[in-house]
């Protein structure tokens, strides 16, 4: 994954998952998930590395909001 920006992490509450997961279906859902437990980013772009097994994703969440579904 690339570097973190240092504006994801500047306040308590502000947190960065790095996803990996073995299939895109299971990566979207985990991102689904965190929205609608906190605010986040979004759905974030998956990516495929060659030669190495899953996807991966990376989504911020600011853990003082809460998500998309109340």
């Amino acid at each position: 994954m690339e570097r973190l920006d240092e504006q994801h992490l500047t306040e308590s509450g502000l947190v960065v998952f790095d996803i990996t997961a073995a299939d895109e279906e299971t990566a979207l859902q985990v991102m689904a998930g965190l929205e609608r437990t906190w605010a986040t980013s979004g759905t974030a772009a998956l990516r495929r590395t060659p030669g190495t097994p899953g996807v991966r994703a990376r989504v911020c969440a600011d853990t003082r909001r809460s998500g998309a579904d109340p």
